[in-house]
């Protein structure tokens, strides 16, 4: 039911430019461009998929081309920088053929009821190796969270088949016993920038908070832990919250490895709040409007949400579920695991008027059942789910979002994002902590990403960014990774660190010369 939707008036938006001044901090065209007391000759950046470049879902090569590692090293080469080369993919397409999971780049599309909708490609190549190519400055490994930069074997692919090696890795890993740290120290890097943390949390969020395991086709969903006082990844699921002494520890000894063959120079970057993205942000928790549901809004009050109100009302949880509004927007039905579960209560109070197989199943569906508020995330991947049938669910209540609840896979919910701010907020502290003891610059990556989720956003030379999907022009079409003009935004913050910290004169770039989300 709930489909995103480009307007032609949306669109033209994006051409849309205003008299505002400029964001850019200084006018540097008149300045002359020197390194302070930093050194550029040979630049390295570590990170994840933000540092390689990913975006649109994939890493493919003209993406990675606008990696803000790549913008940075250009400005660098005009004060001695020296080269900087990347693992480019072989295409402009992304994804592995023959492993599940990596697709293609995802495109815009014209649908057949005329609308714009992101679809993946097929991916074009099989995992190839480009090590003899190397060595590579831009080490970005997307999928990687802290840990996995000291973990040996990351790039082995005989590691794949047991979930202990990342094919972005594998393709320019200088062998199979290595880890991103030590490639990183073997160049011996005169400066360094290092921006991870943000998977730590990240698949949390975007999963539901959720581990899948797939077995015989079929694929079951339980709870990721919030991990606290373990600092051992191995016995983490691939969707836990990693430990903040874990993520901490991990950044201190990427920032001693590089320190003990004298690269001490660099920058750190914080991280985000993953709800500012618009993967969290685009969907709303209310899309049912009384034009949507129709003549079905008072069959449902009828015969499923006042029963339903009824007798939870009778179990002091009446507040989960209220009757449908006629005139204004409802908000989705989703399951909350946080919450009492009260499948058995429900079961005996329903079976005297539905029979004792039919209060089963609902007892089983609406045990932990509740409307959705303003503080929960539906995910943008659950916007094709709203309003159609939930598999194997009995009509009438079978329909997702409406008489079927939401899975715990399909929305972040306030509890659950509760736990990712407070770990977002560990790690921060810890970054920030480690640039001041280290004596790096640090790039505020947190506050800049809010920015552009505020209603202003960020305006470069006339032209306005947001985080809106789509139509903001700074994030790409997965939601969560950034375009080439994100990625230039954030190459400014970087560079604005560095001056400030090195005393350098880098000039910053200007966004509106890189790419944005492409239109059929």
């Amino acid at each position: 039911m709930k489909k995103i939707i480009i307007s032609t008036l949306a669109v033209s938006a994006l051409l849309f430019t205003t008299s505002c001044n400029n964001d850019f901090d200084t006018d540097v065209k008149d300045i002359q461009v020197t390194k302070g007391d930093a050194d550029f000759s040979k630049y390295i950046s570590l990170g994840n998929s933000l540092t390689s470049g990913y975006r649109d879902g994939a890493l493919y090569s003209s993406g990675q081309s606008e990696s803000y590692p790549s913008i940075i090293a250009a400005q660098m080469q005009l004060a001695g920088g020296g080269a900087f080369k990347q693992p480019l993919m072989p295409n402009d397409v992304g994804g592995f053929i023959g492993l599940p999971g990596f697709p293609g780049k995802l495109n815009l599309q014209v649908t057949a009821s005329g609308s714009l909708s992101p679809v993946a490609s097929s991916p074009a190549a099989a995992l190839d190796n480009v090590t003899a190519g190397g060595p590579y400055q831009n080490m970005g490994v997307p999928g990687a969270k802290s840990f996995h930069l000291v973990a040996p074997g990351y790039g082995s692919a005989a590691n794949l088949a047991i979930g202990a090696a990342n094919p972005y890795f594998v393709r320019f890993a200088t062998s199979t016993t290595t880890s991103v740290l030590e490639d990183a120290k073997a160049q011996k890097a005169t400066f360094f920038s290092l921006w991870i943390g943000n998977n730590d949390v990240l698949s949390y969020a975007t999963n539901g908070g959720t581990n899948s395991q797939t077995v015989g086709g079929v694929t079951t969903y339980t709870p990721a832990v919030v991990q606290t006082n373990n600092v051992n990844p191995t016995t983490y699921k691939s969707n836990d919250i990693s430990d903040p002494n874990l993520v901490a520890g991990s950044i201190k000894t990427v920032l001693d490895g590089l320190k003990s063959v004298g690269t001490t120079k660099g920058v750190i970057g914080n991280i985000p709040y993953v709800t500012t993205i618009p993967f969290f942000t685009t969907v709303p928790y209310n899309p049912l409007t009384p034009t949507t549901l129709g003549a079905n809004l008072a069959t449902l009050n009828t015969s499923l949400y006042g029963p339903l109100k009824q007798a939870l009302t009778a179990f002091g949880a009446g507040n989960r579920i209220n009757l449908l509004s006629s005139t204004s927007a409802n908000p989705v039905l989703i399951k909350d695991v946080s919450l009492t579960d009260l499948s058995a209560q429900l079961t005996a109070a329903l079976t005297p008027s539905l029979g004792a197989p039919t209060a089963a199943a609902f007892g089983q569906i609406f045990g932990q059942a509740r409307q959705a508020t303003s503080e929960d995330y539906i995910l943008l991947t659950t916007s094709s789910l709203i309003g159609t049938t939930a598999p194997g669910a009995p009509s009438p209540v079978n329909v997702y979002g409406i008489s079927y609840p939401l899975q715990n896979q399909h929305v972040l919910t306030k509890t659950e994002a509760g736990y990712v701010k407070t770990a977002v907020d560990a790690y921060n502290t810890s970054i920030k902590s480690l640039a001041d003891s280290y004596g790096l610059a640090f790039v505020d990556g947190n506050t800049k990403m809010s920015e552009l989720n505020g209603k202003s956003g960020i305006i470069y030379d006339g032209v306005r960014y947001t985080a809106k999907f789509v139509t903001g022009g700074a994030f790409s079409l997965d939601g969560v990774h950034l375009t080439g003009r994100g990625y230039a935004v954030i190459a400014n913050e970087f560079i604005k660190s560095i001056n400030a910290k090195y005393h350098s004169t880098l000039p910053q770039v200007d966004p509106n010369k890189y790419s944005g989300v492409k239109f059929p």
